[in-house]
């Protein structure tokens, strides 16, 4: 069963065409890569895809579990089941992490349908959360993302995409700024994510995070497109061959 569809795709950003005729789909339960050049559209599809108001969908749909989701909001696509953790996550000065968790949990489950849930109850998820990501408990207490460290960005936006528990995570540049001990713990992260009702779409330079992925399908774009579709064995071709290989 296809959970996401993207039929026909293209996408401007002001009065520049950036993304030409995009078409792919994802399936429940499957990891799909999608790689390549620096400027080749990957973190601008993800930012689409999320709803970013900052890009016009001048054509093409975007299917989310059946629902045609092409120009609905970012907030009705995080209730209705989709994630994004960005590449560069921002800096949020006097917004602290706890209450903003806790806010951001029980307003998901809400429009879920679901009971928001105690602060008593989300403590207990958080501090396990917080214990398998290996940060200390006192790192709630801090501002969203102020002064953390590219590694602790990251580990923000896991903590984020676990309490979100969302059907389909798009995982932009997620292994950008870790260093070999924080990809492990990330990774580990990602795989207690992946089960047979969950998707991801990682958008990636590199094929060190793919080890943990396991993608079942590799998507390739350059220039604003799709340009090579393959299995996971296509990530190690371009990773010793470089993107050139494509031309």
């Amino acid at each position: 069963m296809n959970i996401l569809e993207v039929k026909n795709l293209n996408v401007a950003a002001g009065d520049k065409n950036i993304l030409y005729d995009i078409s792919f789909s994802v399936t429940l339960g499957e990891s799909v890569a999608i790689m390549g050049p620096n400027g080749s559209g990957k973190s601008t599809l993800a930012n689409v895809l999320m709803g970013h108001p900052d890009y016009q969908i001048l054509s093409g749909q975007i299917i989310f579990r059946g629902q045609d989701i092409t120009f609905a909001k970012p907030e009705e696509r995080a209730a209705a089941g989709l994630f994004l953790a960005f590449q560069e996550p921002r800096e949020i000065a006097g917004l602290e992490l706890f209450p903003f968790l806790f806010d951001a949990y029980k307003s998901l489950r809400l429009a879920r349908g679901q009971e928001a849930g105690d602060i008593f109850s989300f403590k207990v998820k958080l501090d396990d959360e917080l214990h398998d990501l290996q940060v200390k408990n006192d790192w709630s207490s801090r501002h969203l993302n102020q002064d953390f460290s590219g590694g602790e960005k990251k580990k923000a936006e896991l903590l984020q995409l676990a309490l979100a528990a969302p059907t389909l995570a798009i995982m932009d540049e997620i292994d950008s700024g870790l260093d070999v001990d924080a990809l492990t713990i990330a990774g580990q992260a990602i795989s207690r994510f992946k089960t047979p009702q969950t998707s991801i779409l990682a958008v990636t330079h590199y094929q060190r995070v793919l080890q943990y992925i396991k993608p079942d399908r590799v998507i390739v774009m350059s220039g604003g497109r799709i340009v090579k579709n393959g299995g996971a064995e296509l990530a190690a071709q371009l990773e010793q061959e470089g993107f050139s290989s494509l031309e």
